[in-house]
């Protein structure tokens, strides 16, 4: 099955499909192994940066080797392309989806550049999913102490249901992100997380308005009833990100502390992979 024939099922049912942000090869893993056990279908999402580290081509060869031995559902994402370069490369490479974001851009700067991403799409594949984003929410996927710089929580600022009509009709993309209060990264303090709330009434009025497949970034953070109510608002991918970097980060230092000698790689890596491993199946349980 075809990334964008879940997507239409989803759509049509109120369903979700997880998206998980990776950044090295026992996050796959982890991933693809509670996919796996589950059954259910996964998004692998790699941004500019991870892109890089891996290699565009070779991160696509690596999802396409679980693909292909395993017979399963999962996709892989280029997350976040700030240029037309850099769509153009996943593009190329051969990626399932691909996301353009313009969020700093005007509004009609967003939709035309958009909509030429969307153009070269359709000219070398039409099966490859383009997604595009309204209303900023921050670029970075870590831990933060207060909001990101640029981002506004007041409600008036968020993403209105007309926005986001105009927006898909004059762009022809296949997935819309709005912003309803979601922001890139947790923050924390004394380590209790103090992200807002998403506002679930307007991920409803805007499916109502567009009746169309909606994603929501910066899933770390959210509380897990919320992204219940946010599927049944409409909501059909959700992305995590930071909360694995955070979960793999802490998994390897306590061993590393608990262990000093061991400096077998695989080793040093199955406490990170067994525990990113266990927050994925939390989320593809949860809905």
């Amino acid at each position: 099955m075809k990334l964008k024939d879940l997507i239409i099922k989803a759509n049509k049912n109120f369903e979700v499909i997880w998206h998980f942000n990776v950044s090295e090869f026992s996050m796959i893993k982890a991933i693809f192994d509670a996919a796996y056990e589950l059954k259910r279908p996964i998004i692998i999402g790699v941004s500019e940066g991870e892109r890089k580290f891996f290699g565009t081509k070779q991160i696509k060869a690596i999802i396409e080797s679980f693909k292909n031995k395993y017979n399963f559902p999962i996709f892989l994402n280029a997350d976040h392309c700030h240029s037309f370069d850099s769509v153009k490369e996943a593009i190329d490479s051969g990626f399932d989806a691909v996301i353009f974001d313009g969020t700093t851009l005007s509004f009609e700067e967003n939709i035309s550049q958009t909509r030429q991403v969307v153009e070269y799409a359709r000219s070398k594949n039409p099966d490859i999913l383009i997604e595009a984003e309204l209303g900023y929410i921050g670029k970075h996927s870590g831990i933060l102490h207060k909001l990101p710089e640029g981002v506004n929580l007041d409600k008036k600022n968020f993403t209105t249901p007309e926005q986001a009509l105009k927006f898909i009709n004059q762009t022809g993309i296949d997935l819309f992100s709005p912003f309803v209060g979601n922001i890139h990264g947790i923050i924390l303090n004394n380590d209790k997380v103090l992200n807002s709330a998403i506002d679930i009434e307007q991920i409803e009025k805007i499916k109502n308005l567009t009746n169309f497949p909606l994603v929501l970034h910066g899933g770390s953070g959210i509380l897990e009833q919320n992204f219940i109510l946010a599927v049944k608002a409409g909501i059909n991918i959700i992305h995590i990100s930071t909360e694995l970097r955070l979960t793999w980060f802490n998994s390897l230092k306590k061993f590393i502390e608990n262990n000093p000698n061991e400096i077998t790689p695989y080793k040093v890596l199955n406490s990170s992979y067994e525990n990113v491993y266990q927050v994925v199946l939390k989320y593809l349980k949860l809905i």
